[in-house]
């Protein structure tokens, strides 16, 4: 018998998120995981080791929560297009029904709880709203706005919402500027608003209300500097305080300790992460965890214990504490492990210095190798395991993963760089650093393939004409080949950030548009290309897609497409692996 390849087996190893508990009952833990072949939600009773799934959603689970009241939450979205609304289940089982009876459903847009209540961001084809429920009573509408708002912190779901005693709710909403200009306004239990930060030019991101009831000292990420930077304000003072931690590169707040003593920091510089204990009034700071590879979501625990989830390119994920013992770890044999990343410095053509990490096969190159574009495009690529790049490298390639102006982690500015100007600056970092491999040795100009999902694989159909000679196949999963037919087909959130990364709708930027749309350059086309892409897809939606592979074919390009009956994210492992498989045999057969 035929023993299953390891890339196969990196797909269908078991995995888990990182786990979520409530403070009444820490040993009760939900978690998402793919042990039955999807991504559903799980939960686990730490003190008897009873462990079920809770959900059996046919489009998979995303989030989940746990309560103050002990119950499991979810977003139920039943055919991939996002719309749906918070299912709940006791802890020991039962009927879910909805969190909030009565709500419509729409897009999720925050969710927070106290003990007393909760307030939940939602978004509809007409407008935002954020709505509060006290003590299960029906929800009430605390705002409602044509322009972007949520409640709390929308990344990660759950967290900045609502203040420990119940009486504040902190909404995010962009009456001041645009959707990646945020500010935050408080209101009070009544609905009156106590008070609004507003930082011009700048986002602010609601992370957690101070732990302890009264206190109403919220947690925020702050944009003044050069890097993100903790924040804390304290509306019905008036007052707020930029924490000066004195590190490199961004610091992100991650959350309380229990006594509300000192916050939890992530600080991440040059694709290295480690752990902080920040104090809050000076913003001195003590190292909790520096291991290899990334950090991803980390949280302190009741008992003052800090859990987080590591890995690196070689070992697949864990959940470990600060000693590195494994606290939670999925069911059965873990994936094989994979080769080392090492990490890839050049210059981009306007003299910025970009990071890069390249992960080559065995034996020396120049090798085949494939630009794997990341997408966000706020987001970028860390030293962390990656079955699809690892079954790049076993198949024979190079794989070079491109931290293009845009990604996260190099400072505001870096990341700001794409609004008014997206898409050229991440292609001409992504062609600076195929010169630069190229001149090192690793790459043989003639193999090469572009491959990207979402952002990156937007990015794929655009470099698809813009630069027909640097290719010889190009994959783009759950992209859109038509800017502008995707901006009116897909969903509000998505939208209202074309109208902030363009400064306006087709309609008013159509220069603009046209220059940066995929479909400008469908003459030029030449690589053969393979789509993959979900039929319900809200980000990327099907109407963007079809004109461009239309066009393509039109010409004589050669273009593969397979769509799964999901949306943006395919949640069933059976189906990941159809896709690696697809890619794969593609990239073989013409590079």
């Amino acid at each position: 018998m035929t023993e299953t390849p390891a890339w196969e087996r990196r797909f269908t190893a078991p995995q888990i998120g990182f786990p979520v508990w409530g403070d009444a009952a820490p040993h009760r833990l939900a978690f998402l995981s793919n042990e039955n072949g999807s991504w559903q939600a799980w939960s686990i009773d730490l003190s008897s080791g009873d462990r079920r799934q809770v959900t059996d959603e046919p489009v998979g689970v995303e989030t989940v929560l746990i309560a103050p009241d002990g119950r499991i939450v979810w977003w139920r979205d039943d055919v991939g297009d996002e719309q749906g609304r918070w299912m709940a289940v006791p802890f020991e089982g039962g009927d879910p029904e909805p969190l909030i009876p009565g709500v419509a459903t729409g897009w999720a847009a925050g969710i927070s709880f106290a003990a007393n209540g909760i307030a939940v961001g939602l978004v509809s084809d007409h407008d935002y709203r954020a709505l509060v429920s006290s003590a299960g009573a029906a929800a009430e509408t605390l705002l409602t706005s044509d322009r972007p708002l949520g409640v709390g912190s929308d990344h990660p779901t759950g967290c900045g919402g609502i203040s420990a005693d119940g009486g504040l709710v902190c909404i995010h909403h962009a009456d001041h500027g645009d959707i990646v200009h945020q500010a935050l306004r408080v209101f009070d239990a009544y609905g009156e608003p106590i008070a609004d930060l507003v930082d011009p030019r700048s986002n602010l991101d609601p992370t957690a209300w101070s732990p302890s009831p009264g206190d109403d000292r919220l947690l925020l990420r702050s944009e003044l500097g050069a890097f993100e930077r903790p924040a804390i304000w304290t509306p019905r003072e008036g007052t707020r305080r930029d924490l000066p931690v004195d590190l490199p590169g961004d610091v992100i707040p991650l959350g309380w300790w229990p006594d509300a003593s000192a916050i939890l920091v992530r600080h991440e510089h040059e694709g290295s992460f480690e752990l902080y204990r920040v104090d809050p009034s000076t913003g001195g700071a003590s190292l909790v965890a520096n291991p290899a590879g990334e950090i991803g979501a980390a949280a302190v625990r009741p008992d003052g214990e800090v859990w987080f989830e590591t890995s690196d390119s070689v070992q697949a994920p864990r959940i470990v504490n600060t000693e590195g013992r494994e606290v939670l770890a999925p069911l059965g044999a873990r994936p094989p492990e994979g080769r080392p990343a090492r990490s890839f410095w050049f210059d981009s053509p306007n003299g910025q210095r970009v990071q890069a990490f390249v992960i080559t096969p065995p034996g020396d190159g120049p090798h085949p190798t494939v630009m794997r574009v990341h997408g966000g495009p706020e987001w970028h690529e860390r030293d962390a395991f990656d079955a699809e790049a690892q079954a790049f490298v076993d198949a024979g390639f190079a794989v070079a993963l491109v931290n293009y102006r845009g990604s996260t982690g190099y400072g505001i500015a870096f990341r700001r760089a794409l609004l008014g100007n997206p898409w050229f600056p991440e292609t001409e970092d992504v062609i600076a650093g195929l010169d630069a491999l190229i001149a090192a040795g690793i790459t043989d100009p003639d193999r090469v393939a572009f491959a990207g999902w979402s952002w990156g694989g937007c990015l794929a159909c655009l470099n698809e004409g813009l630069h027909p000679d640097r290719w010889k196949a190009v994959f783009a999963g759950i992209p859109s080949g038509d800017f502008v037919a995707a901006h009116y087909a897909c969903m509000p959130e998505i939208q209202a950030y074309d109208v902030a990364l363009y400064g306006g709708t087709p309609a008013e930027m159509p220069e603009l548009y046209a220059e940066r749309n995929p479909m400008t350059y469908v003459d030029r086309a030449r690589a053969p290309v393979l789509i993959i892409a979900g039929e319900r897809d809200p980000r990327c939606p099907i109407q963007g897609i079809t004109p461009w592979v239309d066009a393509l074919r039109e010409r004589g390009v050669q273009v593969d497409v397979h769509l799964y009956p999901a949306g943006h994210h395919a949640n069933q492992v059976d189906e990941q692996v159809r896709h690696m498989q697809l890619i794969l045999d593609f990239f073989v057969r013409y590079v």
